[in-house]
């Protein structure tokens, strides 16, 4: 037991060591591809996606990548302190897989920091993990004791949800001469057990035959599934109900109404009574396939009980049996295609969005990284997207069902400081659905405007003797910016009157722009000043404009006449 034990292990791990990755890297398209085996823990190696993709690993960390799946199940994530893509859930290859041979999943890597994407494909291999199995392990046949020898019977099929070697390889049937087993390849390659009769029946010297039937796969060690079959021998009942053809095939829209009457199969039986009486059931198809069709016995109308989508199963395959009163029957195939109907919307995911831009952010800056996908087929799959109206962004194809919103052109802020950007899709089907996706998006400042000034030039008159500090005037001006960029201070330009600089005669108030007088002036000796006074904003750099004050010194009447000519009299001297 013990060795048996160690083989097993020695074989799993030689398995695991065959099926480790195969990375196939097409890096013209940014695209990954693995291989491993089902049932790996989780947390298994999957691949170097770090190396493969040649990302250095403080950036995955500092740039904030991660791993997306198409679905909810999320099958994979990523370490960033390795780069390594590891598995985040054992998988089961047949329940993800079931009807398919080769079972790819698919992923996205995303570098949020850089605004790209990755396609990643992991091939998930077949183990031996699955047993051949019957649907009934115990069943039994019931044959006229004038059935013919070579008659054939349609055995029950064995299932193994395990692909290539691994799966359904052959049968073989023991316990009784009277039958022998023939296998049967169908159309589509499936094997198909028949039981044979090899010798003449006769009910009265055995009324019942105990047969054992084996299904064997191919794996290594070989697994065996069995079913026991008992075969009552009836009296004689020489015709068998026979349908009218071999394959009944009817096409369907997926939204058919529950209720309806899909297709009738009909059976006719020659022989009288019971015997002739002819009643339908369902022999053989996939489990659930009976969840959404019932067959009436009577009338052998199949009738739909349970709503179908296309995008779910798109068809069904089927077999019926048709039974007279005395167990003799006939089998015919039934076949239903669901033809597809516009009945998903576009789906739209924003996988990666800012929240703010510079308003000098170059043309062709991404802002968003959108997924948009349809589940329904053809025409009615095909995605259109857009964006709306009067925006200054476009899209760009990214990665197959990926595309980024980029700006068009520079954006100003003094113009629209917020965008709420709709990014629309819409489907080829008649009519087409249509959905759409937000994107809230603020303009951040640049110290990109001037202050402006509320008028060209500035004149004031003052009377002279004014007192000091007298307010002049005050001037105003304006920036279009934003916060600091927006804050204004006014300044007095150096300049110098009577060979004293102007800051000695008036000043201005940084905050308010109002101009004073720090002296009191004399008409006599000035009558006018020309100065400039500066505004600047909070920018860095800042910007500035200038603007000329004119201050002309109105005179009043502070001075007496005086009498020049002709000249007083000199004043008498001392006696």
């Amino acid at each position: 037991m013990c060795a048996a034990r160690e083989g097993r292990c020695g074989r799993r791990q030689r398995a695991l060591l065959c099926c480790v990755l195969v990375a196939a890297w097409e890096a013209a398209r940014g695209q990954l591809r693995y291989s491993v085996p089902e049932e790996l823990p989780k947390g298994s190696f999957v691949g170097d996606v770090a190396k493969d993709l040649a990302l250095e690993l403080a950036a995955l960390g500092a740039r904030g990548a991660r791993v997306v799946s198409p679905g909810r199940a999320q099958y994979f994530a990523l370490h960033a302190s390795s780069g390594h893509l590891v598995t985040a859930e054992r998988i089961d290859r047949e329940q993800l897989c079931d009807v398919l041979q080769q079972c790819v999943l698919r992923c996205e890597l995303i570098v949020e920091g850089e605004m790209k994407v990755y396609a990643i494909e992991v091939e998930i291999t077949d183990i031996n993990d699955n047993t051949p199995s019957f649907e009934e392990v115990q069943m039994q046949e019931e044959m006229s004791e004038t059935t013919a020898i070579g008659s054939r019977f349609p055995l029950p099929v064995a299932h193994d949800p395990d692909v290539g070697v691994n799966s359904l390889q052959s049968y073989a049937l023991s316990g009784d001469e009277h039958f022998s087993l023939s296998v049967q390849a169908g159309a589509d390659g499936e094997k198909r057990p028949e039981l044979v009769l090899a010798k003449a029946l006769d009910r009265e010297e055995a009324a019942f035959h105990e047969l054992l039937l084996r299904a064997s796969d191919g794996g290594d060690p070989a697994r065996t599934g069995t079913a026991r079959i008992r075969v009552a021998v009836l009296d004689a009942n020489d015709n068998a109900p026979a349908f009218s053809q071999a394959v009944y095939a009817v096409r369907v829209p997926e939204d058919v109404p529950v209720g309806s009457t899909l297709l009738t199969v009909t059976a006719t039986d020659p022989d009288d009574g019971t015997n002739g009486a002819v009643q339908y059931y369902f022999k053989k198809g996939k489990k659930f396939f009976f969840e959404f069709f019932d067959l009436e016995p009577a009338t052998g109308a199949i009738k739909l009980v349970r709503n179908l989508d296309f995008e779910e199963g798109d068809s069904y395959e089927l077999e019926v049996q048709a039974r007279d009163g005395g167990e003799l029957f006939d089998t015919a195939k039934v076949s239903i295609s669901v033809t597809d109907v516009n009945d998903n919307a576009p789906e739209i995911s924003v996988r990666s969005a800012l929240s703010e831009i510079s308003e000098d952010a170059a043309p062709g800056t991404v802002v968003a990284l959108v997924h948009v996908q349809d589940r329904d087929s053809g025409a009615n799959g095909e995605v259109r997207c857009s964006l709306g109206e009067g925006v200054p962004f476009r899209l760009e194809r990214a990665l197959d069902d990926y595309y980024s919103v980029v700006t068009a052109r520079e954006l100003d802020r003094e113009r629209a400081s917020e965008y709420n950007v709709t990014v629309r899709a819409a489907d080829g089907g008649s009519p087409a659905l249509r959905s759409g996706a937000v994107l809230a998006l603020r303009v951040l400042d640049v110290n990109d405007n001037a202050p402006v000034f509320a008028e060209a030039r500035y004149s004031a008159r003052l009377p002279e003797n004014n007192a000091e500090g007298a307010l002049v005037l005050t001037v105003r001006a304006w920036d279009a910016d934003w916060g600091q960029n927006a804050r204004v201070r006014y300044r007095l330009r150096e300049g110098r009157l009577r060979g004293a600089p102007l800051s000695s005669y008036v000043s201005v108030q940084a905050e308010t722009g109002a101009l004073y007088a720090l002296r009191s002036f004399d008409y006599e000796e000035v009558r006018e000043l020309e100065l400039w006074v500066r505004a600047e904003d909070g920018g860095a750099p800042p910007l500035s404009s200038n603007v000329s004050v004119r201050l002309l010194i109105a005179d009043e009447n502070d001075n007496a006449p005086q009498v020049l000519y002709p000249p007083p009299p000199p004043a008498p001297g001392p006696g």
